[in-house]
């Protein structure tokens, strides 16, 4: 059965009216040498009985190693995606602020993995193993394909008028 993650897209402004959002690289002796597609937003599978959107900070926060830096307002519901294994993914976007946290030094939370395939033996290895922040088209490129949806969906909220 699919499972459902929820995640977090954190994104910020540049001077020049231009966007960036914050993604991470897969960890693990499988991702290592890939780029494309090997980009996540920082997501994980939801507790049973937990909130989403609740998850989806919690998870940010492992992924990263820090205490996320508090909303100047209400995260975007960027809804949901299905990837291609079948998997849920339910995100919301938050602003990252300018004095926010420096992303240079990411502190993942691990997973256990069986490396290589089907040989048994089991390796610890960081969820996460580092974090970039990337244009819209570079975001696209990148990420696991179905997310590219979020970064989309992101670019239209922004950019649509909120109706007072």
């Amino acid at each position: 059965m699919p499972t459902t993650s929820a995640g977090l897209l954190p994104y910020r402004r540049l001077p020049d009216g231009g966007l960036e959002v914050l993604l991470g690289h897969m960890g693990g002796p499988f991702w290592a040498r890939k780029d494309a597609g090997a980009w996540t937003v920082l997501k994980g599978e939801l507790d049973p009985g937990e909130d989403p959107h609740a998850a989806a900070l919690r998870e940010a926060s492992e992924e990263l190693g820090l205490d996320l830096p508090p909303s100047s307002g209400p995260d975007v519901e960027l809804g949901e995606v299905r990837q291609r294994s079948g998997k849920k993914v339910l995100a919301w976007a938050r602003e990252w602020p300018q004095d926010g946290p420096e992303l240079a030094q990411i502190s993942s939370n691990t997973v256990e993995i069986e490396w290589p395939p089907r040989s048994g033996l089991r390796i610890e290895v960081p969820e996460i193993d580092r974090v970039a922040w990337l244009g819209p088209d570079d975001a696209r490129r990148l990420v696991v394909s179905a997310q590219a949806e979020l970064v989309d969906r992101l670019q239209h909220a922004l950019e649509t008028p909120r109706a007072s």
